[in-house]
């Protein structure tokens, strides 16, 4: 069973602030980006829909520090 807080990619923390309770009311980092579609296309189907992926498997880090949203 793979654990919402982490990446199902690389097994990372994902920094979703809506699996942890302690942040669920904050909006998470993933509602400021856009994923590309090929990225969640090269999962492997099995870790498809089971947790958010990490900002660097997202490809996503540019965005994020453009944005002034940090993920720790």
């Amino acid at each position: 069973m793979h654990k919402p807080d982490l990446c199902p990619a690389c097994g990372a923390s994902n920094a979703c602030s809506l699996a942890d309770p302690r942040t669920a009311q904050h909006r998470c980092w993933c509602y400021t980006v856009t994923i590309d579609p090929a990225v969640l296309a090269a999962l492997p189907a099995e870790l498809r829909d089971l947790a958010c992926l990490c900002p660097g498997c997202a490809q996503v880090e540019a965005q994020l520090q453009a944005a002034g949203f940090s993920v720790a």
